[in-house]
């Protein structure tokens, strides 16, 4: 009896030990798979490291390494303008070299060259202008400066106001108002270059990015009329028309037409001497 039990037992510490050691293979072998699926899917997508913005970051602010950190990124979507070593976006830690934000950026957020200012240049209003273009300020006030919702970086359309001149023979036609540039943006209102105003601000003047052209027809027009700007819309990407409304069309009344002549009848006479007297006597019209 005592061997029958303790035949058991052995194949039952047998039984057990197998049935431990086949999990233990099954899991290995899990696991092992599971590494390389993780392998390859690192090997699919190739990564680059890059700085991006280790908290939220505002125009004028000095750039720090605490603001900072470094994480991989697919390099199929890299945006241009990345810095990818250190020493790139930190040539030095001499304050001469010190870089600042030109635009607002969220936590987590790639640093890109056309955001910050190159090492040892300030965040002034000329490093916001594309090559070509001009700044321009607008005189506004709460009318027509959209009530002071109007921030750096917005897009506006421009309007003019005013009597054009009259050509030689023409009547008066009264005020007209105009839409003269479209789509405009600005880089500063009154002395403020940056994103972050809470608020309305009623700004005095405006200060836009513009051709040269267009600074001369902003010029032109500033000088000889009213301007005034509408807003345009973040994710609106239309292309306005041109727009002219005059004080007729306003009313509705339509264009003024010119009064029509009547045709004056044609009379055809001859003239005879009647003794001393000279009598003129109609007759028929011929061609």
């Amino acid at each position: 009896m005592r061997a029958v039990f303790g035949l058991v037992l052995i194949v039952g510490v047998a039984l057990a030990g197998g049935a431990v050691m086949m999990a233990k293979n099954y899991i290995e072998a899990h696991q092992i798979a599971l590494a390389r699926e993780r392998a390859k899917g690192e090997q699919s997508v190739p990564t680059v490291p890059v700085y991006v913005a280790n908290e939220k970051l505002t125009y004028g602010q000095k750039l720090t390494k605490e603001n900072v950190r470094q994480i991989n990124w697919p390099e199929n979507a890299l945006p241009e303008g990345v810095f990818s070593e250190e020493t790139d976006l930190f040539p030095s830690d001499a304050l001469k070299d010190a870089r600042y934000v030109l635009r607002t950026m969220e936590k987590n957020e790639p640093l890109l060259s056309v955001k910050v200012t190159d090492p040892g240049e300030d965040a002034g209003i000329t490093s916001r202008l594309e090559r070509g273009m001009r700044a321009f300020a607008i005189r506004v006030d709460v009318a027509s400066g959209v009530s002071g919702f109007l921030r750096p970086g917005d897009r506006v359309d421009v309007y003019w106001s005013g009597e054009p001149p009259r050509r030689r023979g023409e009547d008066r036609r009264g005020e007209v108002t105009r839409l003269i540039q479209t789509n405009i943006e600005l880089i500063a209102v009154d002395q403020s270059a940056g994103g972050e105003v809470n608020g309305a601000v009623i700004a005095r003047t405006v200060t836009v990015t513009a051709r040269p052209e267009q600074v001369a027809t902003l010029a032109q027009a500033q000088s000889t009329g009213r301007l005034s700007l509408a807003l345009v819309g973040a994710e609106d990407d239309t292309i306005a028309s041109l727009v002219e409304v005059d004080q007729r069309a306003l009313l509705g009344l339509g264009e003024l037409e010119a009064p029509q002549q009547a045709e004056e009848e044609k009379v055809c006479t001859i003239r005879t001497r009647r003794g001393a007297e000279v009598v003129e006597i109609p007759i028929p019209c011929s061609n």
